[in-house]
């Protein structure tokens, strides 16, 4: 069975680096000291942007799998003071750029107009990343994303529906085939 420094350092890998918090989260202490609280219109808020992230498909999405709940859980219990103050300002911020390429708040906006929102908002993280100094904390959009793919991924829906998983396996088998389009296996 893997334990969760395996599971964090996956994750990472999936997104190309090191997940905000993981280490806070693997001691299970609370790092952050703003006496943040996260309220039902937050969490609805980070799972509309999680599910523009991950939508249902033939699987759940990010919705299903309550990744608004996970990030609060996640940014309040495990996030540095100046990381949890950049995150609210980016849920702010996010909105603030809703409002302004749509003339509306990102929970009002179709989901053409939050895909294409989202689309630019990594675009701008990924050139933020290039330029990023080893002190400054990551872009907003970067720890949104990085929090729907861990809490998805890391759920119960995520886990049996999207990804291949098998509760008790069997005997250890080195290499197995793979066919192109199937499933990851859950660990």
């Amino acid at each position: 069975m893997m334990n969760r420094r395996e599971a964090l350092a996956r994750v990472a890998l999936i997104m190309g680096g090191t997940v905000l918090g993981a280490e806070a989260f693997l001691s299970g202490c609370t790092t952050g000291t703003t006496g943040l609280k996260f309220s039902k219109d937050d969490i609805a808020f980070l799972n509309e942007i999680g599910e523009t992230i991950l939508p249902a498909t033939n699987t759940p999405g990010a919705k299903e799998a309550k990744v608004g709940e996970f990030m609060s859980v996640i940014v309040n219990d495990c996030y540095e003071t100046k990381d949890q103050i950049a995150f609210m300002a980016g849920m702010k911020t996010l909105n603030e750029a809703s409002n302004k390429a749509n003339g509306k708040t990102f929970m009002q906006a179709t989901a053409e107009q939050r895909h294409n929102l989202l689309v630019e908002l990594d675009k701008e993280a990924s050139a933020f990343q290039k330029t990023k100094k080893p002190d400054e904390t990551k872009h907003y959009f970067t720890m949104l994303k990085e929090l729907t793919l861990w809490g998805f991924f890391s759920s119960e829906v995520g886990a049996t529906k999207a990804l291949r998983y098998i509760a008790v396996p069997g005997k250890y088998e080195g290499t197995v085939p793979y066919k192109k389009g199937d499933k990851a296996w859950a660990t």
